[in-house]
């Protein structure tokens, strides 16, 4: 299984390089395909979990289609043949009630209370009036940094803020 996060902040050829691993299942590792030309046909990588697989003329084969779970946030298109290959599921905006869940799941708690409730209800809120709404990152670092006793106002201002708003 391959896991590539962000699939749209990638190199522009990746999507059709994909296609080529998605078609023939295999690859090429370039530094490795100019080293076999030089006459090292044989090579070791070491993968990371510490074994040494052998890689012939630098193109890497599967033994078995990979599995690959890419993620995207929408900044670019791809082609049509690229996406004929995909299974696309989006990821629904997740409502308030989903919020207090998500919270509950990540900090490992039965219940909400009630100052933290209200504070979540205000980020679903300005999450629906902003353009590109905000990460569900940003409440659970609010709520990170508030069992730490920051300044929930200085909190809200600096991550609440929307994030086609930074740098700016």
């Amino acid at each position: 299984m391959l896991l590539i996060d962000e699939v749209d902040k990638s190199d522009i050829n990746l999507p059709n390089e994909l296609l080529n691993l998605f078609e023939e299942g295999e690859f090429d590792i370039p530094e490795l395909v100019r080293l076999s030309k030089q006459g090292d046909k044989h090579q070791k990588v070491q993968s990371a979990d510490g074994l040494d697989v052998p890689i012939r003329e630098g193109k890497v084969q599967c033994g078995a289609f990979p599995f690959i779970i890419m993620t995207s946030n929408g900044e670019r298109d791809f082609p049509p043949a690229f996406y004929r290959r995909c299974l696309r599921i989006e990821m629904p905006t997740p409502t308030l009630e989903d919020l207090k869940e998500i919270v509950k799941a990540h900090l490992r708690q039965e219940n909400i209370d009630e100052e933290f409730g209200k504070l979540i209800e205000e980020f679903a809120e300005q999450s629906d009036t902003q353009v590109g709404g905000l990460a569900t990152d940003q409440i659970l670092n609010t709520e990170y940094l508030m069992k730490r006793n920051a300044d929930v106002d200085t909190l809200k201002r600096l991550l609440f803020m929307p994030l086609s708003n930074i740098g700016q």
